[in-house]
């Protein structure tokens, strides 16, 4: 079993290794060396006390079982979207039909993104609803 001390001083190709013999899968596409170090160490950490404790494996089972969550927030008519872009910050306010932005109704958020970037986003994923990061 690999120590968790080995992985501060271990190259990325001995990190993907060392996930590979820990989880027996590949390491998924765009994982950080730290980020690989901590996510090893954790799971050694864990594995090593005996695993999770039966309260929190009992509440990931039931996370699990109901199924998968939307990958975008609902909004609701009133809420406000903020979003800084090249010093100018964005203020987008839900609407029934759809988008209030710079006066003007939009049914996109992804058109709005055009709009403020030039250039072709996800409406969602620009102003962060959908959990991915932001450039």
């Amino acid at each position: 079993m690999i120590r968790v001390a080995d992985l501060e001083t271990m190259d990325r190709a001995a990190l993907i290794a060392a996930w590979t013999d820990v989880f027996g899968t590949p390491v998924p596409k765009g994982l950080s060396r730290s980020f690989l170090r901590r996510f090893l160490a954790t799971e050694i950490q864990t594995r090593r006390s005996g695993g999770l404790p039966a309260r929190v494996r009992k509440v990931l089972a039931q996370n699990n079982d109901r199924g998968q969550r939307s990958r975008s927030a609902t909004l609701a008519p009133g809420s406000r979207l903020l979003r800084e872009w090249n010093g100018i910050t964005h203020v987008v306010e839900v609407t029934e039909d759809g988008f209030l932005w710079n006066g003007r109704s939009w049914r996109s958020l992804s058109v709005i993104a055009r709009e403020i970037t030039g250039a072709h986003w996800s409406g969602p994923r620009f102003f962060g609803l959908n959990g991915k990061a932001r450039s």
